[in-house]
């Protein structure tokens, strides 16, 4: 099929349209390329006919991720609200094994379909798998990207730990859009640097929202990361769990793309590949969780919030359970998520799955008789997404996993509460 280029006249006369994936994330992402020129512009659309515009452009075997990125664009060009004579599209390639970095080809073969293929479709990689002369990811455009990221983790972390218990509907998220904003505007400089400076006034302002005390289960949400992180994927699985008075617990993206460069440091140990990036990607390596480590000395400093476990301890918390030749999909990375919550009393864990994705079945449903055999307090559902998969369903399935997790949480206060009697009556024996 012939590709359409993305061309430098492009750049200037065309919108680029790009599928929500991290609505903190992605904010910075859109403004980072906007402030380079780009006209950028996430798709935040969301109803069944989106899922129905996937079904008729891709077949439904393909992975639920790409039937409903696919459907979002197709959906969004349709809609009447663009000149698809000056639109573009742009869409991630990893170039590994997962069948994501396909995703490019369904969807030009399904513009090609709806008569849409003059439009372009640009490939974010970095695997030179695709080259755009009017798209390019500049050293400055990389770091600022990283830093992005650096503070979407921060933000959704500890947006977790207020908007669940806020006192005033809205206080938190009215919050987060604030920094977005005010972080946005110093990557026109190099004050975006100034990571340690940010964090301290951050936390202070979160930790300023008046919240209540009342406890609430603590519930972590792993699997596919479209699945994990996107809400048109996993029906707004975050909100769904506030709502049922529960507090989300959900790791920062970059641990994936750690994961990412632990996984060529992997190939060069076992295999001897990657022998002339290796160094490179150690560097690299290391100094991503450096950054990391910032944010978790903040938080650990300020007190007030709890701390994400750094990247090394999530690797290592599956050590004897999954080897880490295993990295296809997820891979490693899914099992030490769920391992590494329950290490850190977070017992209760939704693992999102599309139900096309084997790899992650493999890595998720696979390991959970182990995990359980290890670790029996675990308390681990997965929900299967696709197109036939009914909401009701699958809130069904959550409900049933925290009736369990409630009645855990009453069961172990009612023997704190023994432990307590018997200790009280123990020691009023004793001083008679």
């Amino acid at each position: 099929m012939n590709r359409v280029e993305f061309t430098k006249e492009m750049k200037k006369t065309h919108k680029i349209l790009v599928p929500m994936m991290l609505p903190i994330h992605f904010q910075f992402l859109q403004n980072i390329f906007r402030q380079n020129g780009y006209q950028i512009e996430l798709l935040q659309t969301k109803g069944q006919q989106i899922i129905d515009e996937g079904l008729k452009n891709v077949h439904n075997d393909t992975c639920y991720p790409a039937l409903l990125v696919i459907g979002q664009m197709i959906d969004a060009l349709k809609s009447g609200n663009y000149d698809t004579d000056h639109i573009a599209l742009a869409i991630t390639q990893t170039g590994g094994g997962c069948r994501a970095s396909n995703y490019i080809h369904l969807l030009r073969k399904a513009l090609k379909q709806a008569g849409f293929g003059h439009v372009p479709v640009i490939s974010v990689n970095f695997s030179k798998l695709e080259k755009n002369s009017g798209f390019k990811l500049t050293g400055s455009m990389l770091l600022r990207l990283l830093y992005g990221f650096l503070y979407g983790d921060m933000l959704m972390w500890i947006k977790n730990q207020c908007k669940p218990y806020e006192r005033h509907a809205g206080a938190s998220d009215a919050l987060v859009q604030k920094w977005i904003n005010n972080i946005s505007e110093q990557f026109n400089s190099l004050s975006f640097l100034k990571l340690h400076h940010n964090y301290k006034i951050m936390l202070e302002d979160f930790a300023a929202i008046k919240r209540e005390n009342t406890p609430k289960i603590q519930v972590g949400i792993v699997g596919e990361i479209y699945m994990k992180y996107a809400p048109l994927g996993n029906n707004e699985l975050e909100d769904f769990l506030i709502k049922e008075g529960c507090e989300p617990v959900v790791s920062g993206v970059l641990d994936f793309g750690l994961y990412c460069l632990e996984n060529t440091l992997i190939d060069h140990e076992y295999y001897n590949r990657s022998r002339k990036s290796y160094r490179f990607v150690a560097m690299a390596s290391r100094y991503i969780q450096h950054l990391q480590m910032k944010a978790i000395k903040a938080i650990r400093q300020q007190g007030v919030f709890r701390e994400p476990d750094t990247f090394q301890e999530v690797m290592e918390s599956s050590e004897g359970i999954i080897n880490r030749g295993t990295k296809m999909g997820e891979g490693w990375l899914l099992t030490s998520e769920m391992v590494a919550l329950i290490k850190s009393n977070v017992s209760n864990i939704v693992c999102c799955q599309p139900f096309g994705c084997l790899p992650n079945h493999i890595v998720a449903k696979g390991m959970t008789r182990k995990i359980k055999n290890i670790y029996p307090n675990a308390n681990i559902v997965a929900v299967d997404y696709d197109p036939s998969a009914t909401r009701v369903n699958q809130e069904n399935r959550l409900k049933l996993m925290l009736s369990n997790a409630r009645l855990t949480a009453r069961f172990a206060q009612a023997e704190e509460e023994k432990r307590a009697a018997a200790k009280q009556q123990a020691y009023a024996y004793e001083t008679r």
